[in-house]
């Protein structure tokens, strides 16, 4: 028998003859073989084995190469064309290529009759095969057994192809063809049974699910009303749209679709007790008594009657205007003043319920617009919270230091607040917990803020701001005397007989104990005489009363905590009195000024931002420009040194008003006179010695009179504030209203 020489491929694939197919390679060996092949058109001989060929006289399939593409650098692919059985008779290695020389295969016919009476087997059970799979059905004839048998077997997905590709008797492959089929139709009747049993468990939970529907019927029908009948009434009597009805019934009935022991349930369960918990169309009727509202809110609060007369009017518009919208007013101004309690105040005298939440430190947007409700844990926003608390949709709702609220990877709950503070857009207020729109338009919103400088300006924007001032020394007098004292007696189990406070010792707390524009530090210093009076009569219950006055104070505070003025006793050289305004109120800073032979070179202490430190650097500009009226020669800054100062050099200090105060200390330096020492001033200085308008003028002029200051210069601008400054301001305060820098110089030095 003649042999022939093919190039052997190793291949893990099942290949049947006459096939064709792809199949990959990613040895480099057989890739660097296949292109020399493909390029020569050289026949090839797949071997099927997952090792290396070795040995001889074993089965491969010649074939023809088709197509060769190499996809990847280190992959080819290849189509081929098989053809016919062949036996490897011996098997050569050159470079790590094999070569293998084969001869043709014949297969073993075996007995006839055998063979007959397998085929009419194979035959009858590939029918039944057939019939059962409804697959298309391949010849199978007795004069081409074997290739059909291949054909057929390769379309199969039948296990142990491997044995009908390496065996050539044609009684075997009958049997094997035969066992390979019966094997099929016993899989396929299991899987029958199978899905036999699942169509009856489905069934039987059907069968279930209506008999528990049964139960329902009939537990309805008898009036024993079941959770979910309770859910359904609460929505029914809630005072909300149909809409967010429809919404909560859809809810209710999910209950029945999910398991008892299902997180859905409680998560279910959680979302309708909290929907159904809010107040929903519940409103409080407002107090339209004006009169009476603002007996209300004098009983309460001592002075503020700008806060007051606005309150008053918005009570006026809600009155003509039942629909009109509240608006929203923020209270700005030092700590210790009543912007908290004015809020409370504002609830009581309009008859509404009253809530407040502190946004300070608040950082995650979650906290205003709540969690998706599928969260573990989720729960509503602060704003959503706050209305349940209260009870009512239209509450005073106070919220507290909002200049304090922060942002990070979060979100910036600043801008969720957007929603929530816009007249125009909170009528349709969305928590992310409650997925339904909620009316904020007839919420009394009130924020409170020291500062505006760290309220973004969108939502600044949207509230109406109102500036409350500190208190002068009379009013807090006053607010001693009708609220203070009342107030600590009763927080230190003090009767009213056991102490008596004169207005003298209280003007001398308020001078040498606290140095503020509220009254916080006040309240602190009255809350410790009583702790003493009440650690007393605890010792002794028969002893005398208490009379505190303003010779006997120290015996109860200590020795005074600020002495006298801040400012200067006497006139001096280069030290002018600034007036400041802090986040604490308004305040007296003195700068001063020192000249020292040198090389011309500038020294700015007293730990100052930069912008009065640009100030600073103005007012020398200013002074070289006029160093003719200062009688200096041109060459003085270039001998002398100056040095300016603001004492107290722990504190930060900034802003654009200790202009002029600059350079009237710098004018006193260089022209050696002296500065009224009893003279404070403030104001923004320009280049050509314009003063320009500052802000805070009450809280400074307030800081003036109580370091005893007896004439201030102030800005032309700032005249029309005049006006509004308090009574003991205009009495004790000598005010001169000035343009140019000049003029504050020529005032000033003696």
């Amino acid at each position: 028998m003649k042999q022939k020489t093919y190039l052997a491929i190793p291949t893990q694939k099942l290949i049947f003859p006459q096939s064709s197919g792809i199949v990959n390679f990613n040895s480099p060996e057989v890739i660097a073989a296949l292109k020399k092949a493909g390029m020569e058109n050289e026949e090839i001989v797949l071997v099927p084995t997952d090792k290396n060929i070795v040995g001889e006289d074993f089965l491969g399939i010649a074939a023809e190469i088709e197509q060769l593409f190499t996809p990847f650098p280190f992959e080819i692919k290849l189509a081929y064309k098989a053809g016919r059985r062949v036996r490897v008779t011996s098997v050569q290695s050159k470079d790590g290529v094999f070569f293998a020389e084969t001869k043709p295969v014949t297969f073993k016919k075996g007995n006839e009759l055998v063979i007959a009476q397998l085929f009419d087997k194979a035959v009858e059970t590939y029918d039944l095969f057939i019939s059962k799979t409804a697959r298309r059905r391949l010849p199978l004839t007795k004069e081409n057994i074997n290739a059909d048998i291949d054909r057929i077997i390769g379309s199969l997905p039948v296990k142990d192809k491997g044995d009908f590709l390496l065996n050539v008797n044609t009684e075997d492959r009958l049997m094997l063809f035969i066992k390979a089929l019966n094997e099929a139709l016993v899989i396929m009747s299991v899987d029958e049974v199978v899905a036999e049993k699942v169509k009856e468990a489905i069934d039987d939970n059907q069968r279930e699910y209506y008999i528990r529907e049964q139960i329902k019927a009939l537990s309805e029908e008898i009036g024993d009303d079941d959770e979910i009948g309770e859910y359904l009434d609460k929505i029914d009597k809630l005072k909300a749209t149909d809409a967010i009805k429809e919404k909560l019934r859809k809810e209710a009935n999910r209950i029945r679709r999910t398991a008892p022991a299902s997180p859905e349930m409680a998560l279910l369960k959680n979302y309708l007790d909290t929907v159904l918990e809010l107040p929903w169309g519940v409103y409080t009727e407002d107090n339209t008594d004006l009169k009476e509202a603002e007996k209300v809110l004098d009983e309460d609060h001592f002075g503020i009657k700008k806060v007051k007369e606005r309150l008053i009017e918005a009570l006026a518009v809600r009155k003509l205007s039942k629909d009109g919208r509240s608006p929203i007013i923020c209270l700005v101004g030092p700590p210790g003043i009543g912007k908290t309690s004015i809020a409370q105040s504002i609830a009581r005298a309009m008859n509404k319920k009253y809530v407040r939440l502190s946004f300070g430190g608040v950082r995650d947007e979650a906290e205003i617009r709540g969690h998706r409700k599928t969260y573990i844990g989720a729960m509503p926003g602060r704003i959503i919270t706050g209305i349940q608390t209260a009870g009512s949709m239209n509450p005073v709702f106070l919220m507290d230091e909002i200049d304090k609220m922060a942002s990070d990877y979060k979100g910036d709950p600043a801008s969720a607040l957007l929603e929530v503070l816009d007249p125009e857009q909170n009528v349709n207020f969305r928590d992310h917990f409650l997925e339904l729109p909620f009316d904020l338009s007839k919420v009394l919103f009130i924020t409170t803020a020291n500062s505006l400088d760290t309220i973004s300006r969108p939502l600044l924007d949207r509230m109406e701001i109102i500036e409350m001032s500190g208190y002068t020394d009379p009013e807090k007098i006053e607010i001693a005397k009708r609220h203070l004292i009342r107030k600590a007696k009763k927080q230190n189990g003090i009767q009213d007989d056991w102490i008596t406070i004169d207005d003298s010792a209280v003007e001398r707390i308020i001078h040498d104990y606290t140095r503020e524009s509220g009254v916080r530090g006040l309240e602190k210093q009255i809350n410790a005489i009583m702790r003493k009076v009440a650690r007393r009569f605890v010792d002794d219950p028969d002893a005398q009363p208490v009379v505190i006055t303003s010779e006997n104070l120290t015996e109860y505070l200590g020795e005074p905590k600020y002495f006298g003025n801040m400012v200067s006793a006497e006139d001096q050289i280069g030290v002018v009195n600034g007036l400041a305004w802090t986040a604490v109120g308004g305040d007296t800073l003195s700068i001063e000024v020192a000249l020292t032979k040198g090389k011309g070179d500038i020294v700015i202490t007293g730990n100052l931002g930069d912008v009065m430190k640009e100030s600073a650097r103005i007012a020398i500009s200013y002074c070289r420009s006029i160093a003719n009226e200062l009688n200096l020669s041109p060459e003085f800054f270039k001998e002398n040194d100056i040095h300016i100062h603001v004492p107290e050099g722990a504190t930060p200090k900034d802003g654009p008003s200790a202009g002029i105060t600059i350079a009237t200390a710098l004018a006193s330096a260089l022209s050696n006179r002296k500065v009224d020492h009893s003279v404070a001033m403030t104001g923004e200085l320009t280049l050509r010695g314009k003063v320009l308008p500052i802000g805070g003028l009450k809280e400074k002029t307030l800081a003036a009179v109580r370091a005893g200051i007896k004439k201030v210069y102030l800005p032309e601008e700032n005249r029309k504030d005049y006006n509004e400054l308090p009574d003991i301001v205009k009495q004790k305060l000598e005010f001169n209203f000035v343009s140019n820098v000049t003029t504050v110089i020529r005032g000033v030095l003696l």
